[in-house]
């Protein structure tokens, strides 16, 4: 089935910037040129065009006309799972603990909470076989009369923890990712017994208006935890 002409537009304009034919700073062929090269009005020339705009190749300048962007390399498309490390494969979870709880000044801080606002404080080990490979922490903005169903905790990801209570279209997400020595206490969980620091991964998630609604720690033994990574502007 033959493209719509908008969509011919971009790929033929893509096709041009991939080549090397067009490069970064270039202009591209005017509306008026790709009106008459298509066959088409303006505003299927400009539909075309703002597609390729938002999808960050080229930039419009008002009176000007549009220009290839300079490629940037530094944006990576991060992929994360924590059920799914990368190295192994989460085959089991230990619920540790659920319970409410106020915020520490940290948590305030990071959920942009008043003191008496309440918390779901939520502890699991993850196991690969019958190794313990994870640490988990979870923290819920409590609502009253939010249930807390330990089956859906136990298992779920943590956008699928709050799924119940806002659209996974809606939730904004930010990672942080460092090397951190564990304390005695993830240490007594993990079974480590030697100095030995942890890829530690942190989440905060936001609903539409770009509140925080939840903060997750995850602890992974360094061995058992790899991230994957990519940057490209092909298709």
């Amino acid at each position: 089935m033959e493209l719509p002409v908008y969509q011919q537009i971009i790929e033929d304009i893509k096709k041009r910037i991939f080549s090397g034919e067009l490069k970064p700073g270039d202009a591209i062929p005017s509306e008026n040129s790709l009106c008459e090269t298509f066959g088409v009005s303006r505003m299927t020339v400009r539909k075309g065009l703002a597609i390729l705009v938002n999808e960050g190749y080229i930039t419009s300048i008002p009176g000007k006309g549009s220009f290839v962007n300079e490629p940037d390399f530094e944006k990576y498309t991060l992929y994360f799972n924590e059920m799914s490390t990368g190295v192994t494969t989460i085959d089991n979870t230990k619920l540790i603990e659920v319970k409410i709880i106020l915020p520490t000044n940290k948590l305030q801080m990071s959920l942009n909470l008043s003191s008496n606002k309440k918390v779901i404080l939520v502890k699991r080990l993850f196991y690969s076989g019958s190794e313990a490979v994870a640490y988990d922490e979870k923290y819920l903005v409590y609502y009253k009369g939010m249930p807390v169903v330990e089956k859906e905790i136990k298992y779920g990801t943590f956008p699928e923890m709050i799924s119940k209570f806002t659209s996974l279209f809606a939730i904004k997400k930010e990672l942080t990712i460092s090397a951190q020595m564990p304390d005695q206490q993830i240490s007594k969980y993990l079974s480590l017994y030697n100095a030995m620091p942890l890829l530690v991964v942190e989440q905060r998630l936001f609903n539409a208006q770009d509140n925080p609604i939840g903060l997750g720690i995850t602890y992974f033994k360094g061995d058992n935890c790899k991230l994957f990574a990519s940057s490209s502007f092909t298709d």
